[in-house]
């Protein structure tokens, strides 16, 4: 057996992909993380937490929160954690002195080398690489939140912010890659109950990431392989309706799994008892077997699980 992180993982070798990879995604947080949540996630054994973003309004505590936990994570920053920073707007609505305090960059330094936005984490024993998406983004097509962009990281456009992202996959360890976003890319339909479609009025339209999808393309010309793709930002909850649900999961066909992990909000009271959601993803030998929202009572049960996606094998008939 090896050890990640002081977490035993259930490995053949260490060149091999393990027998079968637990993979959570935590969906749009806004301030809803608790101790229990924690517990809840060794409870289910999982083997690595990806972090969608839009933890809160430049929530530090939350972050450090999360920061703390001894699993496997990677996690990338939404619109939300620079809410008082990116846009003059929120600066005039900022609750501390920004020339004393910088929120967004404690959330940063806690999260260190596990934020993965315009970067990637490694995760040798498992042949497989975490690669982030823009940080901070809003959706779209437009622009949006272009100072942080360019003071943080000199990013002006979003052919630069393809070419970053793309060169975080240059400098990956391995040749699978799973990408972590807080919005989707563009090209998963432009109806407002598609994984990444406007649902506000005029409602329609694709708000999904063009750089995003610019640099999964890129990784797919580079010959490297893309089991799965997961975000947030944009909520299962409809904004135009409550007749239905967006869709949390589209499968490319090139095979690749893009889960939408926003299920807001992530705790809920029912019944007196609460419950807490997980997006939960199965990779074996690299590719994604079955995606699964699941929610967890206060026993850590699994109280419902919704089948999101699930591969078929095909039957082979004796001759």
């Amino acid at each position: 057996m090896l050890e990640i992180d002081g977490k035993e993982s259930r490995m053949t070798s260490q060149k091999t992909q393990p027998i079968t990879l637990k993979i959570a995604v935590v969906g749009d947080v806004h301030d809803q993380w608790e101790v229990e949540d924690g517990i809840a996630l060794k409870h289910l054994g999982v083997d690595l937490v990806l972090f969608v973003g839009d933890f809160g309004n430049e929530s530090v505590e939350v972050v450090k929160a999360i920061a703390s936990l001894d699993i496997p994570k990677a996690a990338v920053m939404g619109n939300h954690d620079a809410w008082y920073t990116a846009t003059e707007w929120g600066r005039k609505k900022c609750p501390y002195d920004r020339s004393k305090e910088d929120w967004v960059q404690e959330q940063l330094d806690l999260l260190g080398s596990a934020h993965v936005g315009y970067g990637k984490l490694d995760f040798p024993d498992w042949n497989l690489t975490v690669v982030g998406g823009r940080p901070f983004t809003w959706g779209g097509s437009e622009w949006r939140f272009a100072d942080i962009c360019k003071e943080r990281y000199g990013v002006t456009s979003p052919e630069e912010s393809a070419a970053k992202i793309t060169a975080a996959v240059k400098s990956a360890a391995t040749d699978t890659i799973i990408f972590l976003g807080h919005n989707g890319p563009s090209g998963l339909g432009d109806r407002p109950e598609d994984p990444c479609g406007k649902d506000w009025h005029p409602i329609g339209g694709d708000f999904g990431d063009p750089d995003f999808a610019e640099a999964i393309s890129q990784t797919l010309t580079a010959g490297k392989t893309i089991p799965l793709v997961t975000f947030g930002h944009m909520h299962h909850s409809l904004r135009h309706t409550k007749k239905e649900l967006r869709k949390a999961i589209f499968r490319s066909p090139e095979g690749i799994i893009y889960l939408n992990a926003a299920s807001v909000p992530r705790i809920v009271e029912n019944d007196s008892q609460k419950l807490r959601n997980f997006s939960l993803v199965t990779l074996e030998a690299g590719v994604v077997t079955q995606a699964a929202l699941v929610w967890v009572g206060n026993d850590l049960q699994v109280v419902s699980e919704e089948i999101l996606y699930e591969r078929s094998h095909s039957v082979v008939q004796p001759a």
